[in-house]
């Protein structure tokens, strides 16, 4: 298998590390959902080495994350756990849960089920990080987000850009609440909750 590439994790990885450095300073478990390619897992593992930085994605993905994890040497980063959004998470309890590029891909059932998720594994004061684009008030932050989207609906009705107050919403049933919500490159956003 070649070891998978998104050109989009390249771009937003350093914009992203600067937020979550602040963010997760006073963690130490982290369960990325939805790790994808593997290559943040990479990254931030070994930015962050005090971070145990555990990866998580569905079992289609697990050996592309493996070949990245391959050709490191961290003792901080943990191997691909299965995990459906549709299945009960096969984990215990983590200080934060980070996600990238996921909400406008699964549909809105398994946007709820996350949070689900995170009600039932997030640590006390634990951190939740989002990033992706997002609309405010039904509106698109860009005409290009706009775009973005009606290409996903298309492909798959069910996906889309999720508006920020419905997830703002779920995380405050969740027992999550806004601590802020960072502007990012490429029309996205960096969304960072803390349970209280």
């Amino acid at each position: 298998m070649t070891k998978p590439f998104s050109q989009a994790c390249e771009n937003n990885k350093g914009p992203i590390l600067e937020h979550l450095n602040s963010a997760l300073k006073n963690v130490k478990t982290v369960l990325e959902v939805g790790s994808g390619t593997g290559q943040h897992s990479v990254f931030f593992a070994e930015k962050l080495p005090y971070l145990q930085w555990h990866t998580s994605d569905r079992v289609i993905n697990h050996e592309g994350i493996r070949l990245w994890h391959s050709e490191v040497n961290l003792a901080n980063l943990h191997a691909p756990i299965e995990l459906d959004l549709n299945q009960p998470w096969p984990i215990e309890k983590v200080d934060a849960i980070y996600t990238a590029n996921t909400f406008h891909i699964v549909s809105w059932l398994l946007v709820e089920r996350f949070f689900d998720g995170v009600k039932r594994h997030l640590n006390d004061e634990g951190i939740v990080c989002i990033y992706g684009p997002f609309k405010y008030k039904g509106e698109y932050t860009s005409q290009s987000n706009q775009e973005f989207c009606a290409f996903l609906t298309e492909r798959d009705p069910l996906s889309g850009i999720r508006d920020f107050e419905a997830v703002l919403l779920l995380a405050k049933q969740a027992g999550l609440s806004l601590m802020s919500d960072h502007a990012m490159p490429a029309n996205n956003q960096l969304l960072v909750f803390k349970r209280q």
